[in-house]
């Protein structure tokens, strides 16, 4: 299989982040990514303008981002790092906004706790990342949790309809011979669920997906349309202050929704407009298909009895 992992050389790099201001437009509010430090640029924004919030902050892990690095710090010193950064995005949202923030088992349980000094948290969502290093003296982490949190306890989207999972019937229930709450067909059994909090379904990006880039923390497309489809409807502003490859504004253009992301290295920026260009000629998500998430694999199997 050819590698489709999408590559910028040096001149592109620079063609592409110079579509990326610097500063905060606001003759030009959306569908922008913004060059800079999240904490300068968050402080220029204007108040209540946010529908969606999805953040994806460095964990507290030393990792290599571009040209600069995050350096593992200690956990009140990453508690406070997120606390400035909640206290600096909260006057953007709505009241009826929606947060999610990404976290890993380690940071989840510092994320957890600042993030309810601020915000209403209606859950927690653990999802299954499928690859992860193998660990001699301790399971190997292959799980990562997103927060779920509100500014209004009660009002805010939740459009559950918009992200059910259709999964395989293993064993097809029947009453008087008809199917009971799954629907047969010529290519297998299938019943759409309601979406729980574990996610079993998501795939890494990886060299066979054209949506893979260089990034090394690059979040799946289909990750980010559960959380965009659940809390926004078209035409709603979604913010990203660490837009990183651009995940977040992709789905959101993919899904008929306006974004706003920011980030600070410029090959991350020409990244994120390289997708985003490419996403006005495609608009798949990978195993989003005909209104519903597929369970991994099961997409893919059916296209292959349709086939055949």
């Amino acid at each position: 299989m050819r590698n489709k992992t999408l590559t910028l050389g040096n001149t592109d790099i620079s063609h592409y982040a110079r579509l990326c201001p610097s500063t905060y437009d606001p003759t030009h509010p959306e569908n922008t990514i913004i060059h800079g430090n999240a904490f300068e640029i968050l402080t220029t924004l204007p108040r209540g303008f946010v529908d969606l919030l999805i953040v994806d902050p460095p964990y507290n892990l030393s990792k290599i981002y571009g040209n600069k690095s995050f350096k593992r710090i200690g956990e009140e010193d990453y508690a406070l790092f997120t606390h400035n950064w909640l206290d600096a995005v909260k006057h953007t949202l709505k009241p009826t906004a929606t947060i999610y923030v990404c976290s890993d088992w380690q940071t989840s349980l510092i994320v957890g706790r600042i993030l309810g000094c601020f915000f209403t948290i209606q859950n927690r969502i653990t999802w299954q990342r499928e690859k992860g290093r193998g660990a001699v003296r301790n399971w190997k982490n292959s799980m990562e949790d997103i927060w779920f949190a509100t500014m209004s306890p009660k009002i805010f989207t939740f459009n559950v309809g918009d992200v059910k999972m259709r999964r395989r019937v293993i064993a097809p229930y029947r009453i008087n011979g008809v199917p009971k709450d799954w629907v047969e067909s010529k290519d297998g059994n299938f019943r759409d669920t309601f979406p729980s909090n574990f996610w079993d379904d998501i795939s890494v990006p990886y060299w066979s997906m054209p949506e893979n880039t260089d990034h090394p923390t690059q979040k799946p497309e289909k990750l980010y349309a559960k959380l965009i489809l659940a809390s926004s409807k078209p035409g709603d502003i979604i913010l990203d202050p660490f837009v990183g490859s651009g995940t977040s504004a992709v789905v959101a253009k993919k899904l008929g929704r306006k974004y706003l992301g920011i980030e600070r290295e410029a090959e991350y920026c020409a990244y994120t407009q390289k997708r985003l260009e490419l996403a006005g000629d495609s608009r798949s998500i990978q195993g989003y298909s005909d209104g519903v998430f597929w369970e991994r694999n099961t997409l893919a199997l059916q296209k292959k009895l349709a086939v055949e």
